[in-house]
């Protein structure tokens, strides 16, 4: 298991955080995921035989957010 924090964009209101974080705990391999509003980051706890941080990127990208970064 993998965990990585994701810095995104700044999101603009609490609907965002539940976008982000419903679509990530619909990922296959993706264990837990936390979006934290006041700091614009999703931390993401993965299985990373089943997916990649590529992928979780991709994910979070595909709903109009963009990552700025990830540790």
């Amino acid at each position: 298991m993998t965990t990585k924090t994701y810095q995104l964009e700044t999101l603009t209101c609490p609907s965002c955080l539940a976008k982000i974080e419903g679509a990530l705990k619909k990922t296959a391999g993706v264990i837990e995921s936390e979006v934290l509003f006041n700091s614009s980051k999703a931390k993401v706890t993965f299985d990373e035989t089943v997916v990649s941080s590529e992928e979780i990127r991709k994910t979070i990208e595909a709903l109009g957010y963009k990552v700025l970064g990830e540790k």
